[in-house]
């Protein structure tokens, strides 16, 4: 058969199997090498919560799935072009989000009578065999088998073998869209490089699996999706807990503070604990405490000591973090809190990525205690809205919540490297010491802002009291006056309104600064309503867009600009709850868009829910 050569805009590509079978370092990898080449991407990681989930189920089915191409790219796709299913298990897992004549690349291996068993298929029937994939083009490979021929003369085990046939799938993969091996064998050479036999099993895999997509003839086409036409610039493929970790460093080197990061591990937050430990040498103190009260408690101690206190976890751990995060509120400490959410109430789905979060970052915690809220729209912007929350709570003393989620935390980017003069300057009030003073030192003395200074212990002068009891204004003094303690309720809601002159003004995303419809949405959900709206105005509607990185409080000017429309409409993966804040604060009819399946929104199921609130006002309208 000859192969034709075809040029593609975009591509999506779903890699599927079992939780041990490495779909999750095979897509990395490829999204790598597809980084290196400039193309634009996004990408999906999912994976079961169990750590060992049971082999060859559905529940145990790992997934990894990159959107590609020469044009913008802004989510990982709705379904797939191409679906690589390691087991029966993957294919019945997977198959809904794979297009109609979309290509299919089944491990035949895993299509034996046992796994049919373990996938529930019922019994006698084989999907590679029955013809329920005739809408598809299906390429049957033997993975398995290849991949221990190509390893029959090593001494390696049989389990050790069977790890490397994710490799076969990559090298194929890297043939049929043009990409290269080389930077995956260095990888594979410096990941293995006490292990010289592994690293030279693992390369001769992937070659067989690339030399078959050149040998085999069974493939019609090979596809080339060319570099995309990003800004100038040096870029690296980066998740949003990576780009979190620089962010936090970064606002170590722009404050010139040491960071104590507290934290206890918790899925999806837990690679910030192990990013930042391997930052020792910009400042960086990691401690992984024995729960989540000592983690944020440990925190507001660095922060009371002078440096930056941070703390991480998900809505679970955030739940136990409540009474000390009322603390730092009550001693209007520099604390930063990272909220990296996941799918609940309770457990919950931890792999599975939610907004669920934000009524309780709002009111979690007991009597009135604000704390300013930022949330990163895309993995790439966690780096900024992480140095954001580091500069608001240290130039302004008061705790910030970061609301990032699991989509964002395990999804990746293409990542310009900012430079260091344009990140903003983080200016620390720090009180000096006092020689001989006979005023006494009042620790909550304000400035215009209703900001203290930073008074650190062991200071000359300026010992005082802190802790969790009412205080009174100025001197710090325990204080039950009911006057008083009205006074400082109101005066710590000032304090927190106030950063809203020290942020951006509110922007329009897209479109027209007034006009019919706003789309208005906050964090992950940014690439699927940015694609969405793009193609409905391509298509004539007069439809905005604004996405806002700032929660609590809101940007100053975002009232008016909501009132420039005739609808709003809040997309969001939860129940409702952005919408609900705007409704309270604004009076303003927004309308809420939902998902709560634990995966982001599609382009084409968003512009649909889009077009069927506007057609419910039209039907209105006409009645």
């Amino acid at each position: 058969m000859t192969t034709k050569d075809q040029v593609r805009e975009e591509v999506t590509i779903r890699f599927a199997g079992d939780s041990g079978d490495g779909m999750q370092l095979t897509g990395s990898l490829f999204t790598n090498t597809t980084a290196l080449l400039g193309n634009d991407l996004r990408t999906l990681p999912e994976f079961p919560a169990e750590i060992r989930a049971p082999a060859g189920t559905v529940p145990g089915v790992s997934s990894f799935q990159l959107h590609f191409g020469s044009t913008e790219i802004m989510t990982p796709g709705d379904v797939c072009d191409v679906l690589v299913v390691m087991n029966s298990a993957a294919l019945k897992a997977n198959l809904s989000l794979l297009k109609k004549g979309g290509i299919i690349i089944a491990n035949i291996d895993g299509f034996d009578k046992k796994n049919l068993n373990l996938a529930k298929y019922p019994e006698g029937e084989n999907p590679l065999e029955d013809g329920s994939l005739d809408s598809y083009r299906v390429y049957e490979v033997d993975v398995s088998s290849m991949t221990k021929e190509a390893l029959s003369e090593t001494d390696l085990s049989y389990k050790e073998v069977d790890r490397c046939k994710n490799m076969f799938v990559l090298g194929l993969l890297f043939w049929m869209y043009n990409r290269p091996v080389e930077p995956t064998i260095k990888f594979l050479q410096k990941k293995f490089g006490k292990e010289p036999r592994i690293a030279d099993a693992n390369v001769n895999v992937l070659k067989t699996g690339y030399h078959f997509g050149e040998t085999a003839e069974i493939f019609s086409s090979r596809y080339t999706v060319e570099e995309a036409d990003l800004k100038p610039g040096t870029y690296r493929n980066i998740t949003g807990n990576e780009s979190t970790v620089l962010g936090l460093v970064a606002a170590t080197q722009k404050s010139g503070l040491p960071l104590f990061f507290g934290s206890y591990p918790i899925t999806p937050a837990s690679d910030i604990l192990h990013g930042l430990s391997r930052h020792k040498n910009f400042g960086v103190t990691t401690f992984q405490a024995e729960d989540e009260i000592a983690a944020v408690s440990s925190a507001i101690g660095a922060a009371f000591g002078g440096h930056i206190g941070v703390t991480s976890s998900s809505g679970p751990g955030i739940a136990l973090k409540g009474e000390a995060m009322g603390l730092a509120v009550m001693l209007e400490l520099p604390l930063v809190v990272l909220n990296i959410q996941r799918a609940g109430p309770s457990t919950g789905m931890p792999t599975k990525t939610e907004q669920a979060d934000l009524l309780q970052a709002m009111y979690g915690r007991n009597g009135e205690s604000p704390m300013v809220i930022v949330a990163p729209k895309s993995p790439a912007d966690c780096f900024n809205m992480a140095f954001e929350a580091c500069r608001i709570a240290l130039e302004h003393m008061i705790p910030v919540m970061y609301l990032s989620d699991g989509y964002l935390a395990n999804g990746s980017e293409p990542w310009k490297f900012p430079q260091e003069k344009d990140l903003k300057d983080i200016k620390v009030r720090f009180e000096p010491p006092r020689e001989n003073s006979d005023e006494p030192f009042l620790p909550y003395l304000r400035d215009e802002n209703h900001v203290r200074s930073w008074a650190i212990p062991g200071t000359e002068g300026i010992e005082h009291r802190v802790g969790g009891l009412e205080k009174e204004d100025g001197t710090g003094n325990v204080s039950y006056d009911p006057d008083n303690h009205e006074k400082m309720v109101k005066l710590r809601e000032a304090k927190r309104n106030k950063v809203a002159d020290f942020i951006p003004l509110q922007k329009i995303d897209q479109g027209n600064t007034t006009g019919e419809v706003l789309v208005l949405g906050w964090g992950s959900t940014y690439g699927s309503i940015r694609t969405a709206v793009g193609q409905l105005r391509r298509d004539g509607m007069d439809i905005s867009h604004a996405h806002l990185n700032y929660i609590s409080p809101f940007p100053r000017n975002l009232e008016e600009l909501l009132r420039g429309f005739e609808r709003v409409i809040v997309p969001e993966i939860n129940n409702g709850q952005l919408v609900r804040l705007i409704r309270d604060e604004f009076l303003i009819p927004a309308k809420p868009i939902n998902k709560i399946k634990g995966r982001p929104f599609g382009v084409q199921e968003l512009k649909d829910s889009i077009l069927n609130i506007l057609s419910e006002k039209q039907t209105v309208t006409e009645s």
